[in-house]
């Protein structure tokens, strides 16, 4: 996740609300390599058919957790010491003990969030939302055309669904975001998404850039956006970042380039660029700050990373398994930039910093963990930022 409003501004909503406060001088410390931050897919069933869908999420598994071992699974967490449960799925409303695993989570002294697609939250499961303690709900919309929204999430209507819950959350002040999932069909109206959170209450937007996982492997490379389309998006949330400082926080994820573009954007000398440069590779990533739970118990390095299994908390113990982080291959999450060996990243002075970007699109895109991410457009070298290197 790079924090651009933090790191443009200083000032940030709802992540200093979640983690406290920090700054570029002061990187958070939220989450750590063994306590990290959980990712749960509580259920692979969905209402939706996105076409980007990382879990190939449907129809629920026939092995998820039991409501026991789910329960069983909280205590592991917490004796783990993680910090924070983002409850998603598929479609987390949809499992029916959602909330007293909730409230579990909030009995063990665990911060809960809640990642939905909006769709299904009525009045009343927005007073359930808010009174058992979820402290953030993210509601995905991708479009502000919504013809454009439901055809990428799948369903007529969803668009409007999604906004209708996303009213009833913030009409009790439920602390609410918006998420944007990035492609080139859709990332030149990105920024007027700004608006629509600053009509309807958000506190802040969350772009996610495109990952080629589950469902979204069958798209074409062509979703990937250009460099100029990039550049002026990047730009653009730079600029937004200032003006609504305060107001609206605005991050991104799934590429961790931004922060580099941002640091070479915004120092103006040495000094500072080191200091960008520090935050970017403490801001975490996959298997460093955030693991993931999918709803059969298998725990991956994060919710993006289904080709490689860490363990099973039906097995073995949650903090088993995130040990492993420390051992080969698991800990190539770790320090990425030590596994890029071929094209571009490996190459790229900034690589120890940005780790080469998504490594899921590493994989699947470019064939293998080594390899570059085929989406950075950052130049390697410019004439503005010669005397930085």
């Amino acid at each position: 996740m790079i924090p651009i409003s933090i790191l443009v501004s200083g000032k940030g909503t709802t992540s200093v609300r979640l983690k406290g406060s920090y700054s570029l001088d002061k990187p958070p410390r939220f989450g750590e390599i063994y306590k990290p931050v959980i990712a749960w897919n509580i259920t692979n069933s969905c209402n939706l058919k996105c076409l980007h869908c990382y879990l190939n999420s449907g129809e629920p598994l026939s092995n998820e957790l039991s409501e026991d071992e789910a329960l069983d699974t909280i205590d592991q967490i917490a004796e783990v010491g993680s910090p924070m449960i983002i409850f998603t799925g598929g479609e987390p409303l949809l499992r029916r003990d959602l909330f007293k695993l909730a409230l579990k989570a909030v009995d063990r002294g665990i911060k809960i969030v809640l990642s939905t697609n909006g769709t299904l939250i009525s009045k009343k499961i927005a007073r359930m939302i808010r009174d058992v303690g979820f402290m953030y709900v993210g509601v995905s919309i991708d479009s502000l055309d919504p013809v454009w929204h439901d055809y990428f999430r799948g369903v007529k209507g969803s668009f409007k669904m999604a906004l209708r819950g996303l009213d009833h959350l913030t009409e009790l002040g439920v602390d609410t975001g918006i998420r944007y999932t990035v492609t080139r069909y859709n990332i030149d109206d990105a920024h007027k998404l700004i608006d629509l959170a600053l009509s309807i209450g958000a506190k802040r937007v969350t772009y996610y850039h495109l990952s080629y996982v589950g469902r979204a492997r069958t798209l074409s490379r062509d979703w990937i956006p250009t460099a100029p389309q990039y550049f002026r998006f990047m730009d653009r949330l730079i600029e937004l970042a200032k003006i609504y400082s305060g107001r609206i926080e605005i991050e991104t994820t799934m590429a961790p380039f931004d922060g580099i573009y941002i640091a070479l954007k915004q120092s103006r000398n040495r000094e500072e660029l080191a200091k960008y440069l520090k935050f970017v590779r403490r801001a975490g990533g996959c298997g460093r700050k955030i693991v993931s739970i999918y709803p059969d118990g298998s725990v991956h390095p994060c919710q993006f990373v289904d080709f490689l299994e860490l363990g099973n908390v039906r097995k073995e113990k949650l903090s088993h398994i995130i040990a492993r982080l420390s051992q080969p291959p698991y800990n190539m999450f770790i320090e990425p930039w030590r596994y890029v060996k071929h094209g571009k990243c490996s190459k790229c002075p900034y690589l120890q910093y940005c780790g080469g970007g998504d490594r899921v699109r590493a994989y699947y895109l470019e064939g293998g963990f080594d390899r570059s991410d085929p989406y950075c457009p950052i130049p390697i070298k410019t004439e503005e930022h010669q005397y930085l290197y």
